[in-house]
C-alpha cells in the first residue's frame, strides 16, 4: 500500500458515491513527476545549471550542427512564453553558453546558436541525466518500460495536438 492507495481509501470511505479511479493512476503520475522534478534539479544542478536553462540548450543541442533555432521554435520546444523566453536567451548569452546571430532569411529576427561552452555543458549533464532515469526505471522490465512509454504517448497525445494550449 502506498500514499495514493491510503488517499483512494479515504475519499471511499468518505464519499461512497465518488469514482476515484483515475486518482489510482493520475495521482501517482503527479507525485512521480514530482520526484522527477527532483532528480533532474538535482543533476542539472551539479552541472551549474537550472532545469529551463538545461531545456532551451538541449534543444539546440539536439537541433544538429550548427546547433541553432529561432526564439519561437525554442518556445515551441520548450514550452514556454515569449516574453520568458527573451529573457532565458539573454541570460544564457550572459553566461556564454549561447548566442544571437543575424537571421539571414529575416533581417528582422534572429537565430539562438549554442556555444561551445553550452555543448559541452549540456551534454555533460545529459549524460548524467540519462543515468539517474536510467536507476528511476531499473525496477521495471523492458517490455514494461515499452507498454509504460506507450500508454503515456497516448495520454499526452490530445494536450500536445497542434493547436492545443
Amino acid at each position: 500500500m502506498d500514499e495514493v492507495d491510503r488517499i483512494i481509501a479515504a475519499w471511499r470511505a468518505e464519499a461512497p458515491e465518488l469514482d476515484t479511479e483515475p486518482l489510482a493512476v493520475l495521482s501517482r503520475v503527479s507525485r512521480l513527476a514530482r520526484h522527477l522534478d527532483l532528480a533532474r534539479k538535482r543533476c542539472f544542478g551539479a552541472h551549474g545549471l537550472e532545469v529551463w536553462e538545461f531545456d532551451v540548450l538541449a534543444a539546440l543541442r539536439r537541433e544538429g550542427p550548427p546547433y541553432e533555432l529561432s526564439p519561437g521554435d525554442l518556445i515551441q520546444q520548450t514550452l514556454s512564453a515569449s516574453g520568458t523566453m527573451t529573457n532565458r536567451i539573454d541570460r544564457l548569452a550572459e553566461r556564454g553558453l549561447v548566442e544571437r546571430l543575424a537571421n539571414p532569411a529575416d533581417r528582422r529576427g534572429v537565430r539562438v546558436r549554442l556555444s561551445a561552452e553550452g555543448a559541452r555543458m549540456v551534454g555533460a549533464a545529459m549524460v548524467d541525466l540519462v543515468a539517474v532515469e536510467r536507476d528511476i526505471l531499473a525496477p521495471l522490465s523492458p517490455s514494461t518500460k515499452r507498454q509504460l512509454a506507450s500508454s503515456l504517448r497516448t495520454l499526452l497525445a490530445d494536450f500536445e495536438a497542434p493547436g492545443t494550449d
